[in-house]
């Protein structure tokens, strides 16, 4: 499995977005240490919602198991959507 990285202050629609594009399995990994898959749809909406404050994620713990994968999150997360547009 992946290193986790921290997410802040994401726009949750960018991050769905870039959920899509992923090759590989996403996981955000809770502070009980429990991983939710956010390859699914489901499990999105189940993980995100607890994370979202006025339309921005507050903050994820983010494990990805293709390096491409974290590659791209983690430029989503220092420019924003420029930074997978871009």
């Amino acid at each position: 499995m992946g290193r986790s990285f921290s997410m802040h202050d994401i726009d949750a629609k960018a991050f769905i977005q870039a959920l899509d594009k992923c090759k590989g399995a996403v996981f955000l990994v809770t502070d009980e240490n429990d991983r939710i898959n956010l390859k699914s749809k489901l499990s999105q909406l189940a993980g995100i919602v607890n994370l979202i404050e006025g339309g921005r994620m507050v903050e994820a713990k983010i494990v990805c198991e293709d390096p491409e994968d974290e590659s791209m999150l983690f430029r989503l997360n220092l420019f924003g959507e420029a930074g997978i547009n871009g």
